[in-house]
């Protein structure tokens, strides 16, 4: 690893590090309630909470690292689409989990399974992982699909693992090894 933040680069998409510019976009993404509805957070509503999850999204890459989570942009109009990452780091068990939004306006586009599958590969090579799991909201059948498509098996449920909405939530466990992915032949990205 090195301190300097990883960008990667996928078809459409780059990976790079949010900063504050980002906040106005960010906010309309995260203050969207459709888009908010399955992410694990209440939506925000102040220009200073993107500020804050900007920050605190940042600070994910850090000493030591905990993982890493990134500004998903479009190459053809620099437009912020929304964020993926790898976090709850576990480097001795070679392990991660991944999360991840995307704008409204970006939806079903394939946006997501092209900047997720970068962030894979990256994850795989950088972090030495060997798998990563996902967990995902019952009802969100446009994230099972996704994880689905880029090879995540169901492993079970979590009985009201979440809380958001003022409710507690079950979430679907998914999960990928190295190896299934590498089979997969999803590795499309230039890792710089």
């Amino acid at each position: 690893m090195t301190d300097t933040f990883p960008l990667v680069h996928a078809h459409r998409v780059v990976l790079r590090q949010l900063t504050h510019a980002d906040a106005p976009r960010l906010l309309t993404i995260h203050s969207d309630p459709e888009v908010m509805r399955w992410f694990g957070a209440d939506p925000i509503r102040q220009p200073e909470e993107a500020i804050t999850l900007i920050d605190m999204f940042n600070a994910r890459w850090s000493d030591p690292v905990p993982g890493v989570r990134w500004a998903i942009q479009r190459r053809s109009d620099g437009v912020l689409l929304g964020t993926c990452g790898l976090g709850r780091w576990n480097r001795s068990w070679h392990s991660a989990v991944t999360g991840y939004e995307l704008a409204r306006d970006a939806w079903g586009h394939g946006y997501m399974a092209e900047a997720l599958g970068a962030a894979l590969g990256w994850g795989w090579a950088r972090m030495a992982l060997n798998r990563v799991e996902a967990q995902i909201h019952p009802d969100n059948a446009a994230s099972i699909r996704l994880v689905e498509k880029l090879g995540f098996v169901r492993e079970g449920l979590l009985r009201q693992a979440g809380h958001w909405n003022g409710q507690y939530q079950d979430l679907l466990q998914y999960a990928l090894l190295k190896a299934d992915f590498a089979r997969a032949d999803l590795q499309r990205s230039d890792v710089r």
